[in-house]
Order: C-alpha cells, then structure tokens, then sequence
C-alpha cells in the first residue's frame, strides 16, 4: 500500500481511478509551507537559512497525509514536473518527516498528461526529489521575501497607496515606465511614399514603389509632405516606368509552436477576450481532466 500525493483534489480524483485501491491518493492543495511573514525569515548573514512553517490552511491537508501514512510503507510525491512541483514534493516530505520514521519510502514520480498510461508509466519509474530543482526554488523564494519584505514598507512610506515592491514586478514595472517615457519622448516625422499597381502583358498585377525620381535614389525622408508626393506622382504619371528589380523567392510557413503560458494567454485575450486568471483556470481544468 501507498500514498500518493498530487496538488489538486480534482486530479486526485482522477488519479484513484487509474491506480485502483491499492493506492491511497490525497491532495496537498498546492504548497504547504511558506515563509512567515516577518523579520529573520531568510537569514542572509547565517548562509541564506530558511524558517519555514506550515500555512494555517495546509494544516489539515498535512494532517490527514500524515494519518494515511500510518498504515501505508510509501509516499509517492506526484506533485507538478517543475520547479515549484518540486518544491512542494519537498516541503511535504520535510513537513512529514515525523510520520515517515520507522523506514518508510518516500519516492518522486512525474508526468506531463493526467491518462492511465502516463500515470502508470511513472508510476514504474520513480525516483528521488531533485534537490537541484528544489535548491532553484529556495533562491526564488528567498529573493522574493529579501526583496519584497525589506522594499514594500519603504514604498508604503514614499508612496502612499503602493501596493508592494517584487523581485519580478519592481523590474518590470521600471521597464515599463522606461518604454513609457521613450515613446514620449519620440518625435513623429511624416513620410510618404508612392506605389503603383502594375501589371504585365499576360495581365498578372502586382504592387510596385517608386524608388528612384530623376536619377536620385528615394530615401525615407525625401517625400516629407503630401505635396512633395503628389508632385512626385505627377512627375512619373506621363512617364514611362522602369522595374529595376523582380525578387521573386519561394516561401515556407512552419506551423505554430505548442503554446507556452504567455502565448496561450495572447491568444485567449485576442481570440476569446478572456483575462489571464480564467485563462489559466480553464487550461488548468483540461489538465486535471486528462
């Protein structure tokens, strides 16, 4: 007998069909343990050392893990294959630690699809919690506290009404406000340009531009106003026309590439106006639904 653990009480559902009765399958709920916040949560001159505690409404989901461990050798940790997965496959094993005396097992097992063959696939080949992954973990989440913990009150007192300072938001939002002055900074210049469709003895019409007028190659600039376009017009109209050039070149259009978060969200938004939280509630469904 096991204990499987996943973050999400619908794919736990799901899960216990595939494996049958000889498995127990429970949800974490997401992760289980933060740092409190206050001052020495992350201890920079004593090597980045952590106190973590178990979040007030993780508790009863730690407790009941811990119950089912009293009659069962093994705990599989199935949480997410990513960083914060496992994290969380981390902290349960670090928050059970009493229960998991006595020689019991503690095993990691991933996938990427929520079916019986790839949970079962996993299920025959687990390994141990990627302290690598888990450490990448520990560095974000300790920038986040050093970060925002230390900033946030400094910007409360600067700027009333702020919200809070972020390892992630304080830059953005800095890039932001750099485009933001770039572009009101940017001075518009007005160009024209002159096109004419031509068409060949068979008939075959296509888009030409005027790029040479009365021997000078055309710059940018050089049509600066709707009057000096109109006289290059009239210039060439009575006139005959030389093609100096024909590119001519096959094309090749690869197909899209699978999404990623921020594709799929663009393509929600532009597609199907939803915002970025429904976005991800629904894809977050699919993916418990198998």
């Amino acid at each position: 007998m096991a204990v499987v653990v996943v973050e999400s009480p619908a794919k736990a559902k799901t899960i216990n069909k595939y494996l049958g009765s000889d498995y127990t399958v429970l949800a974490s709920y997401g992760h289980v343990r933060d740092l409190p916040p206050k001052d020495g949560s992350v201890e920079p001159d004593a090597g980045f050392d952590m106190k973590w505690e178990v979040a007030a409404d993780s508790r009863k989901h730690v407790r009941a893990i811990a119950e089912a461990l009293k009659s069962d050798d093994t705990l599989i940790l199935a949480t997410d294959p990513d960083r914060e997965g496992e994290a969380i496959s981390w902290h349960l094993k670090e928050a059970l630690a009493s229960s998991l005396k006595k020689g019991k097992t503690v095993r990691r097992v991933t996938f990427n699809a929520i079916t019986k063959s790839a949970v079962t696939e996993a299920m025959s080949h687990p390994r141990d919690v990627d302290m690598e992954l888990v450490e990448a973990y520990l560095a974000r989440r300790a920038l986040d506290y050093l970060v925002g913990f230390n900033l946030s009150p400094v910007l409360w007192r600067k700027l009333p009404g702020a919200k809070s300072a972020g390892r992630v938001q304080s830059v953005c939002l800095r890039l932001i406000v750099e485009r933001e002055l770039e572009i009101e900074a940017f001075k518009a210049r007005e160009y024209w340009t002159v096109s004419a469709t031509l068409a060949t003895p068979r008939g075959q019409e296509y888009q030409a531009r005027l790029t040479v007028l009365g021997g000078k190659k055309l710059d940018r600039y050089d049509l600066a106003n709707e009057t000096a376009a109109e006289l290059a017009v009239q210039a060439v109209r009575s006139r005959d026309l030389t093609v100096k050039s024909v590119e001519a070149k096959p094309a090749a259009r690869n197909p899209y590439p699978p999404f990623m978060t921020s594709t799929l969200q663009q393509e929600a938004s532009r597609k199907l106006g939803m915002g970025a939280k429904a976005c991800m509630s629904a894809a977050q469904r699919l993916y418990e639904a198998g």
